[in-house]
């Protein structure tokens, strides 16, 4: 038998090198996450056009090397609860990786926490929405605290002396991590403890007790909080049972004398995803508090924080779209399978534009309750109708598409979107928990409900916004008249496909009236028309394929 050697060639004549790399795309940053023809015509729409240079070089910087390093760091070295000092004092801190306070820092000094409500310029919330969707492609788990600073300013108005202490400090851009008293801090961050273990989302069940003192408005707290996310913050603003019932109170880390309030954190959450981020159980044992609002109003004073929470679950779940859209666009353009670029795969390119539709409408939605959130803090009572419900429709549907999305973006890599290395698992695990915080499908569907059952001009706010596309699409134009049967026979059981409708017939709005025609087409034709398949990669052949990846993913990315 003839020996090969080891300087044998193939037929071509070259030697066969086993590790040289082919076929592989190169690492996607630096790109510029602020890249998005949507994303900037619903910016200068909703009336932010002013921010936009501002907001251009921030997407540059998220998308850039040191951002998307920091995102993986973070999540790569979890938080560490230290409960006690090395004497055994107590001490209940948690330590972040250098990466997180980076990523921090800027989220805050860039207005992505309480700034907004210092600013007086009409579009300062629609900005701030913007930012925090190209921000957002750095790294997902820090934009929680973030989130509720920005949150509890309208809550906190509810006792005006308390947010003339703890406000300037809310709305400062200046990051100042550490636990020490606010008063002497530049910046302050806020988070909320409402739910407990028996109970959850049914926060009328707590058992948490406020007790008054002979001091008015200062109470006692004793109780056992459930899911208390970044527990480092300053302030907390928390639901206990108080004498005539649920009520709001302010909870300090550190106290005006500089003693640390009792705040026992007995665990960190082992959770799914979100794992650069701490979510903790404290436990109240003597802790001091402030009363927010009349005792009893529990519920009617935190309800505006969780409204721009809610938002936020909408802003980050358009973000992971957006974020692995890009993602799979890139490594498409780059891999080649079968003979041609996967970019240039006929089923490959109608995956990408049914993503690419999905994407868009969740980031017009955004923005377009951003606006109507902006608008409804300066007075306007129609945008607060509308803000009321459809904030809420949006939190239940775009945050459900989240996980198919991401794991159909996922799939566009193959194997290479399986492992860790690139990014998507920490993409994947991350969409569920929008769909769950502040307010799982079922508790929004039903929420809908009840704004429709409390506050009739709420519906009247809807309809009045989707009558602006009236006769601009024959599916559409259906689609308002089916929604409206479906509306009268609503019920708790149909309340997902109440919602699920009036989603879907929202965002198709939207997109008649914004988007170009290729776009809207397609999404109505889907949607609204039931030309669709159960999967992503099932529009018609009659799509425009080529223009809706053109206008989706431009040729820089």
């Amino acid at each position: 038998m003839a020996s090969i050697s080891a300087h044998d060639t193939f037929p071509s004549g070259e030697p066969h090198v086993t590790h040289e790399v082919i076929n592989q795309p190169s690492p996607l940053a630096p790109y510029d996450a602020s890249d998005d023809v949507a994303l900037l015509e619903g910016l200068r729409r909703e009336g932010a056009g002013w921010a936009e240079r501002e907001l251009r070089r921030l997407g540059r910087r998220a998308g850039g090397v040191e951002a998307q390093e920091w995102g993986e760091l973070a999540n790569r070295h979890e938080p560490v609860l230290h409960t006690h000092d090395r004497f055994g004092n107590r001490i209940d801190e948690v330590e972040f990786h250098p990466s997180w306070h980076q990523l921090m820092r800027v989220a805050v000094e860039e207005g992505l926490a309480g700034a907004p409500w210092a600013d007086n310029r009409p579009g300062a919330h629609v900005a701030r929405t913007a930012g925090g969707l190209v921000w957002g492609h750095s790294e997902a788990g820090h934009s929680c605290p973030t989130s509720m600073t920005y949150a509890a300013v309208p809550a906190l108005r509810r006792q005006p002396e308390l947010a003339k202490a703890y406000e300037p400090q809310l709305t400062s851009r200046e990051y100042d991590p550490g636990l020490r008293v606010p008063s002497e801090k530049r910046g302050l961050l806020a988070g909320m403890g409402m739910t407990e273990k028996q109970g959850g989302s049914d926060v009328r069940t707590n058992s948490t007790i406020a007790t008054p003192t002979a001091e008015s408005g200062v109470y006692i707290l004793r109780g056992h909080k459930w899911f208390t996310s970044a527990p480092m913050c300053d302030l907390f603003l928390v639901l206990a049972q108080a004498p005539d019932g649920l009520s709001c109170f302010l909870v300090p880390r550190v106290l005006p004398d500089g003693t640390r309030n009792p705040f026992r954190i007995q665990r960190l959450k082992d959770k799914l995803g979100n794992r650069s981020n701490a979510s903790s159980e404290p436990e109240f044992d003597g802790t001091i508090a402030w009363l927010v609002g009349p005792e009893g109003q529990g519920v009617k004073t935190i309800i505006e924080m969780v409204n721009c929470t809610r938002l936020d679950c909408v802003m980050a779940s358009a973000t992971l779209m957006r974020k692995t859209l890009v993602e799979a666009g890139h490594h498409v353009r780059h891999r080649s399978a079968f003979g041609a670029l996967l970019v240039d795969q006929p089923l490959m390119r109608n995956v990408l534009a049914d993503l690419a539709l999905e994407a868009e409408a969740a980031t017009t939605l955004t923005l377009r309750l951003a606006g109507a959130a902006d608008r409804a803090v300066r007075g306007d009572e129609s945008e607060r109708g509308f803000r009321r419900i459809a904030t809420a429709v949006g939190k239940y549907w775009v945050t459900k598409r989240g996980p198919a999305f991401t794991a159909e973006a996922l799939e566009c890599l193959g194997g290479n979107g399986y492992v860790e290395e690139s990014g998507m698992p920490r993409h994947y695990r991350e969409a569920p928990l929008l769909s769950i915080w502040e307010g799982s499908g079922n508790v929004n569907a039903l929420d809908v409900l009840r704004a429709l059952g409390r506050e009739p001009g709420t519906a009247d706010a809807l309809f009045a916004e989707l009558a602006l596309a009236r006769g601009a699409d024959a599916r559409l134009d259906a689609a308002m008249v089916s929604l409206k049967e479906l509306l009268a026979t609503a019920t708790p059981t149909s309340a997902r496909r109440l919602v699920e409708r009036m989603a879907l017939t929202l965002q198709a709005s939207l997109l008649v009236r914004h988007a170009p025609p290729a776009v809207a087409d397609a999404f109505c034709a889907t949607r609204l028309g039931g030309d669709w398949g159960h999967s992503f990669g099932t529009l018609p052949d009659t799509a425009d394929i080529d223009a809706i990846l053109a206008r989706a993913l431009p040729e820089g990315e």
